[in-house]
């Protein structure tokens, strides 16, 4: 772990940049930018377009470690490079921004209200890969759609048994159990995911660190005691579906809690803009994102 990104993480002022959109999610992430599916026959040209959209962004100046404290990668994206470097190191050294990465293979079928983790056949070989790209952290999702107190256990405990394999590696896992922003049970459900967090943390040697990544809780500063725990670097929000507007408000409101914004951070960006406009709508969206994070 390299421990001027891990105070940076700990300590710093900012919010993560989440530009991790999988096989899966970039076809959407792809149309939002303006490039629609007829722009490439295969998933390598698909690949390539997003590389482009995600380097635009990266080199942008308004892609600022004064005001972002880390960026969450794909692994396509960790394995090319930007300018002649590794994402991960033209991250750190260029930017100063600490890179993390996506480990998750998408989510399984709901059952119990929840949706777990695919099975990570090959998370060995890629925390190997990781560390060699000089990555700081992973992250991995899954889903709560019920207040089912045997769904959400088995999320965290998969959750956390991941974590600690990553932990193993010298990596910070971000442990992501998103709640469904539209679950009709959504409050009792953070209540329930915050009991379990506890539960494991609880069981972390002093020398075992995670970051947690949730949804912006239905009640002000419920995870507070999360984002105190010695063990949890930081505490990340994700924007889940609000608008970027919403999800700045909603988050204002939580004291520590910090943004891992996708969708919200490049909603205003389209491929057809000049530099100078996609400079400048970025920019706006870094401040507004950064504003409500502090």
């Amino acid at each position: 772990m390299q421990q001027q990104q891990f105070e940076k993480m700990k300590n710093g002022k900012g919010f993560i940049a989440a530009l991790d959109q999988s096989g899966g999610s970039t076809p959407k992430a792809l149309a939002a930018y303006g490039i629609s599916e007829d722009a490439y026959s295969n998933k390598d040209e698909m690949f390539d377009l997003v590389h482009e959209m995600r380097t635009r962004i990266i080199t942008s100046p308004a892609f600022d470690s004064n005001y972002i404290l880390g960026a969450i990668l794909f692994e396509k994206t960790m394995d090319r490079k930007i300018e002649g470097m590794y994402t991960g190191d033209y991250l750190a050294e260029k930017k100063g921004i600490v890179p993390f990465l996506k480990v998750d293979k998408g989510l399984a079928e709901e059952a119990n209200g929840v949706q777990l983790m695919k099975p990570i056949t090959d998370l060995d070989e890629t925390l190997k890969r990781a560390n060699e790209r000089h990555i700081f952290g992973t992250k991995m999702r899954s889903v709560i759609k019920e207040a089912n107190a045997e769904g959400i256990k088995a999320v965290v405990d998969q959750q956390f048994d991941v974590g600690k394999q990553i932990i193993a590696t010298g990596l910070v896992p971000i442990i992501e159990p998103e709640v469904d922003i539209n679950s009709p049970e959504k409050e009792k459900c953070e209540q329930m995911l915050k009991v379990e967090i506890l539960k494991h943390l609880n069981n972390l040697t002093k020398d075992e660190f995670v970051m947690l990544k949730l949804t912006i809780p239905t009640v002000p500063n419920l995870y507070k005691e999360l984002i105190d725990y010695p063990n949890v670097v930081r505490v990340v929000a994700l924007s889940g579906g609000y608008s970027r507007d919403e999800a700045n408000a909603k988050l204002k409101e939580n004291d520590g809690l910090i943004a891992s914004f996708s969708r919200a951070l490049s909603q205003d960006l389209n491929v057809s803009q000049t530099d100078e406009e996609f400079n400048q709508a970025l920019q706006q969206a870094v401040k507004s994102i950064y504003e409500a994070s502090i």
